[in-house]
């Protein structure tokens, strides 16, 4: 696969099974839980119960841990509002590489700071405004050292398709439709190689929804200048990427898009219903199935991907 004429290494069901596998070695199987929406039963998903809040940890363990000692010597730099920061500095502090975060300086607050405390060097840019992938670029340039996008990497398409291979263990089988939150679609596209028999269904804020249109087009799509507000600060990537776009096609089922409103009220439910705190971005899926946009059977499963959210507007949240 090339990209801007370099070729790339390509996304296997192969890697995400050595991910897997690599993964099960540090970290329990996070849990799947029963659920009822509108009388039917199907499954739940619970990453934001993992070690930094997400299922990022994922992708991140997979690509530093396949680096050599030379490139995890010049470190890595990473672009993130939050939840693959936390990710990439949690695996950078274990393997002892030094890492760099360009994080929004609009991220949430609790995101910022349990990034900083992992050890990683945060650096701040503006959005909208500045390109995020253009200040990690000159921070290499300037550095060096390993960029791990946080969706655009075959690497972490596979650590975080090793989801799917933990789902289907725990059903048994792999699950007729895998609903999942999506940003820029590495848990989307890692979920199609993890699940071949599996229809998968992205998840994206309204106005926001990048795959979808990219899918739709069979090609990458921008944002337009007039995108909405929306409160899934995770879910905000500007384009998808060729390697997870050249995944999902004729893999993925049309994607749907959930309102702020929609949201709220999926965290409500996962709150009042499984005892979790999840984040917006985190609640997409949910969001979606409660809303009545996908179908639901009792082998589907809806991926609750992180629950790192300020304290007060979730306490705002679930008591409106």
């Amino acid at each position: 696969m090339r990209y801007h004429g370099k070729m790339i290494r390509k996304p296997t069901r192969d890697g995400v099974l050595e991910a897997a596998a690599k993964i099960a070695d540090i970290l329990p199987p996070t849990p799947l839980l029963p659920v009822e929406i509108d009388g039917t039963n199907c499954w739940v998903k619970a990453e934001n119960l993992q070690p930094v809040g997400a299922f990022k940890i994922r992708g991140a363990w997979h690509r530093l841990s396949a680096m050599s000692e030379e490139e995890r010597s010049r470190g890595v730099v990473a672009v993130s509002s939050g939840n693959h920061a936390r990710g990439v500095a949690w695996a950078a502090r274990r393997l002892g590489i030094a890492a760099t975060i360009v994080m929004p300086r609009d991220a949430p607050k609790v995101k910022l700071e349990a990034t900083k405390a992992l050890g990683a060097e945060v650096v701040l840019y503006e959005r909208p405004g500045e390109d995020r992938d253009e200040v990690a670029a000159t921070l290499i340039a300037e550095r060096g050292g390993t960029l791990v996008h946080a969706f655009g990497d075959p690497w972490v398409i596979e650590g975080q398709g090793s989801a799917g291979i933990e789902i289907t263990e725990q059903l048994g089988r792999q699950p007729s439709r895998i609903v999942a939150c999506c940003g820029g679609g590495g848990l989307a596209a890692g979920l199609a190689l993890a699940c071949p028999d599996s229809a998968i269904v992205p998840v994206e804020p309204d106005g926001w929804d990048m795959v979808g249109q990219a899918l739709k087009a069979g090609e990458i799509v921008a944002v337009g200048d007039d995108a909405p507000a929306t409160i899934c600060d995770a879910l905000q990537p500007t384009t998808t990427k060729p390697v997870n776009l050249a995944v999902l096609q004729g893999r993925s089922e049309p994607g749907v898009t959930v309102s702020d409103d929609e949201v709220r009220a999926a965290q409500r439910f996962a709150f009042s219903h499984l005892r979790l705190v999840v984040e917006p971005g985190g609640a997409a899926a949910l969001a979606a199935a409660i809303a009545g946009k996908v179908s639901l059977d009792a082998h589907t499963v809806l991926m609750i991907t992180g629950g790192n959210t300020d304290a007060a507007s979730f306490a705002a949240t679930i008591a409106a």
